[in-house]
Order: structure tokens, then C-alpha cells, then sequence
């Protein structure tokens, strides 16, 4: 079994029958060119992005994806280092408590 062609190949191969059935390929080229364009359109259109702002507003929304992640390593950094503040105090306590220290500050 052969592997399923790839989008860009099944165009290619479309593209090479049409002409050996007497198309022209710069025609050929021209048409798979303005339907890529107009595709292309519809799926900005269907995404809402199809106005003069959609630009600026995807530029806004990495911008904010980028402070949710920076937010987000930040948090995590402080719940580390507090763990491991906590444990090495409780080490450092119960150290203290294993050596009698505490009874020395009665």
C-alpha cells in the first residue's frame, strides 16, 4: 500500500494532468494561486481575523499568553523555594531538638 499523498503533492499531480490534457501551466499555477488566496481568506474570516485590527489584537494576545506564562514559572519558582525553606527549617528543627539545643533556651 502506498502512502496517501500529501496536499501539495495531490496538487502537484492534478497540476500535471491538467496539462497533459492541453492546460496551461502558467494558467494552471495562477488559478491554484487565487483559490490558495481565497482559502486563505475564508479561514481568517471564519478565525474572526479577517479585520485591519485582527493583526494588533493577535500581537495583544501573545503578549498576554507570554505574562500568563512568565506568571505561571514565577509561581511555581516561589512554591519551590518555600518548600525547600520549610524542610530545611524543619531539618535545622529537628536537628535542634536531637541535640538538646532547645532545652538550652529554658
Amino acid at each position: 500500500m502506498s502512502e496517501p499523498l500529501r496536499d501539495s503533492s495531490l496538487l502537484a499531480v492534478l497540476a500535471a494532468q491538467a496539462e497533459a490534457r492541453g492546460a496551461d501551466l502558467a494558467t494552471l499555477r495562477g488559478l491554484i494561486e487565487e483559490a490558495s488566496a481565497i482559502g486563505a481568506e475564508r479561514a481568517l474570516g471564519a478565525l474572526g481575523l479577517r479585520d485591519p485590527r485582527a493583526r494588533r489584537d493577535m500581537d495583544e494576545l501573545r503578549e498576554l499568553l507570554q505574562a500568563w506564562r512568565d506568571a505561571k514559572k514565577s509561581a511555581w519558582n516561589a512554591v519551590v523555594t518555600w518548600a525547600v525553606r520549610i524542610l530545611l527549617a524543619a531539618l535545622v528543627l529537628g536537628m535542634s531538638v536531637k541535640l538538646g539545643l532547645l532545652d538550652h533556651l529554658r
